[in-house]
């Protein structure tokens, strides 16, 4: 048994039977080992961005790792900026990095990277094995460190000999270190937070915004006159009909300090203290009012249901189960506007659907709106470096097989990963993606303002999207996906409508 065959041995005997996949000549021998060991599900990616992305998307979905195979350091950092994202939204993934043969190393060839230190910057393990009989035991600790609480980024290296070379040994599975369980401090000081009578707020994150959570937390609410906000960026909310319908912290700041402005203590659930996504000129970098106290409830690799339960018991609070919510929203009419497309797309999601949300400025007003939608699961950008959404739906696709997956995309976002379309129609994904093409950066012309910034005709010639237009229906169906134009709400509606009832990917490509 060689190193390759080892590693894919192991990697299925710890639970990891998925890999996104961009391999190079430094992977042939994972790749011919595919064809030896049955049970690995490989899901080509034409771009490793695509392939991190997709494996974010998966973990968030399947709550378990998937593996990536990336080509030396330069595919490593080609795939870095949604390794960026996954690392915020601190999921497992475990990353396979070819490199060159450690005898070949010293020759400084043209692909010959610091592989160790571009790993290191996005990874909570990084290692690289230096011989054959190495590579299972790596492994089995790679899927350790990824799966171990809050979850994150193991990033093994493998130098092609150790690959190719016989020796191998599979890695015995290592058993994942029980998730940490807040102190009884953190829950007292917390409980006297909420008894004080002034304002208080629990900032949610995480696993805490899953349904059961949710109830324990609208119950402490609903007691003690605490608000509930979630974090403005998130890895995954349960959402829809019989759930409580979270608000999300605002991502501009005069918002957000509007929001904290009486709250005198913010109680952290697997968050962190709310700051500004930037600086800006004569804005505040943290949110909160400066008076107010913070106090850690959990952490993010504490068990956060369990530290919400105890709460609840401390303060002698049962869960408060969500009520049916209002009236399900009706599709709209008339020409596209953030308010009539979240009303639409909340009127016709389908049951348990899962969204991935790149829609950026112009789906600010959509996540509001779906709280008396279907149940669904809401996927969002958690890092800030666009080019997720895409990816992430065909992750997500790929470990909820059954369930619709609706990709709300703003169009420029979408250029960045548009290779994902291709894994989409090859796996054939049961994908709805919808392309809002108002053919401008629109978020950055609301940065030049915020910023103080004085633009001319450079300036906005640099948020032109629109020379040339972009034809995503041509894109598409270049890569084997119908795809149909749309210009009004009821246009829209018909098609998206007819779109999550069919099998596999359609793209709506929406002029707003």
């Amino acid at each position: 048994m060689n190193g390759a065959e080892s590693l894919v041995r192991t990697l299925l005997a710890c639970g990891v039977d998925t890999c996104f996949a961009n391999p190079g000549t430094s992977e042939m021998h994972f790749v011919a080992a595919l064809d030896h060991v049955p049970g690995m599900r490989c899901v080509l990616g034409m771009f490793e961005g695509v392939v991190t992305g997709a494996a974010d998307g998966y973990a968030r979905m399947a709550e378990r790792p998937a593996a990536t195979l990336l080509h030396c350091g330069p595919g490593l950092g080609n795939g870095f900026a949604n390794l960026h994202n996954a690392r915020r939204a601190r999921v497992p993934m475990v990353n396979i990095v070819g490199d060159q043969a450690t005898y070949h190393r010293p020759l400084d060839a043209a692909l010959t990277a610091d592989t160790e230190a571009l790993a290191r910057a996005c990874s909570v393990w990084t290692r690289t094995s230096d011989k054959a009989a190495a590579v299972g035991n790596d492994a089995a600790v790679a899927v350790q460190a990824a799966r171990t609480a809050p979850g994150g980024i193991a990033s093994l290296i493998l130098p092609s000999d150790v690959c190719w070379d016989e020796g191998g040994i599979v890695g015995t599975p290592l058993a994942v270190p029980a998730t940490p369980q807040v102190s009884p401090d953190m829950v007292e000081g917390a409980a006297r937070a909420l008894r004080s009578g002034e304002q208080a707020l629990l900032l949610l994150a995480g696993p805490a915004l899953r349904a059961k959570p949710l109830e324990l937390a609208y119950g402490i609410a609903a007691k003690t006159g605490a608000r509930v906000l979630a974090v403005s960026h998130n890895t995954r909310i349960e959402g829809g009909r019989g759930r409580h319908p979270v608000d999300r912290m605002p991502y501009p700041i005069d918002q957000a300090v509007g929001r904290l402005k009486d709250v005198k203590h913010i109680i952290l659930v697997g968050s962190t203290q709310p700051v500004a996504f930037f600086a800006y000129p004569n804005k505040p970098g943290y949110l909160r009012d400066p008076n107010s106290l913070v106090h850690v409830l959990a952490r993010p690799e504490n068990d956060l249901p369990d530290a919400l339960a105890r709460l609840a018991d401390e303060l002698g609070v049962k869960p408060l189960a969500a009520g049916d919510g209002g009236k399900q929203p009706e599709a709209q009419r008339g020409r596209p506007t953030p308010e009539g497309m979240a009303q639409t797309i909340a009127a016709l999601l389908p049951e348990n659907a899962i969204v991935t949300d790149e829609s950026v400025s112009f789906g600010r007003a959509f996540f509001p709106m779906t709280r008396n939608a279907a149940p669904h699961d809401w996927l969002q950008i958690t890092g800030g470096a666009i080019g997720s959404g895409l990816p992430m739906a065909v992750g997500a696709a790929v470990a909820a097989p059954g369930r619709r997956v609706v990709s709300l995309q703003a169009d420029g976002s979408a250029m960045y990963t548009v290779q994902a379309l291709w894994t989409q129609a090859r796996e054939k994904l049961d994908v709805t993606t919808v392309i809002l093409a108002n053919r401008k950066y629109a978020i950055l012309i609301g940065e030049l303002a915020s910023v103080g910034a004085n633009p001319g005709p450079t300036a906005m010639g640099m948020m032109d999207l629109g020379n040339p237009d972009l034809d995503w229906v041509q894109i598409a169906g270049g890569m084997g996906i119908e795809a149909a134009k749309a210009t009004t709400m009821e246009s829209f509606a018909d098609l998206f409508a007819a779109a999550n009832k069919r099998k596999g990917p359609f793209v709506i490509e929406l002029a707003i």
